[in-house]
């Protein structure tokens, strides 16, 4: 049932992606990030304040179901976050896909928990972690 509920929520966000598009103008990031096992490929487009607070963020790309869906998911739960919020999630996701772990409050990854059985389905890591590495180096690209 919740396997179920879970697949749901992944079609959704692949099919009606929250923040698809491109994010132009001054002070705009934008960087692009492709999966080197199987092609995907995706752009992450940010608007960064002054305290690197992720203030806008948009991604464009091409991949499967669950790259799109998971770069939806992601883009969803950084906005508005710093970027030592944002790295704090990135972890959490990480060790949800690599290890199993789920995190102590299961609402801190909202949507992208969906994506928890991946961690069983190793071929599928990279694609369900295309957004959230390339969120990872863009802030690291900014932060220097």
């Amino acid at each position: 049932m919740l396997e179920n509920l879970y697949k749901q929520i992944v079609m959704d966000h692949y099919k009606n992606p929250r923040n698809k598009g491109k994010l132009e103008g001054e002070g705009s990031i934008q960087f692009p990030y492709k999966n080197p096992t199987c092609g995907d490929v995706m752009v992450l487009y940010m608007t960064v304040d002054d305290n690197q607070k992720i203030k806008d963020v948009k991604f464009e790309g091409e991949g499967c179901s669950i790259s799109m869906a998971s770069c939806s998911m992601m883009t969803d739960l950084v906005k508005g976050k710093t970027f030592e919020e944002a790295q704090r999630l990135i972890g959490l996701f990480n060790g949800m896909i690599k290890n199993g772990e789920l995190p102590e409050d299961e609402d801190e990854l909202g949507d992208a928990l969906a994506l928890s059985g991946i961690h069983k389905l190793r071929a599928r890591h990279n694609c369900s972690l295309l957004g959230w590495n390339g969120l990872e180096r863009a802030m690291k690209q900014h932060a220097h």
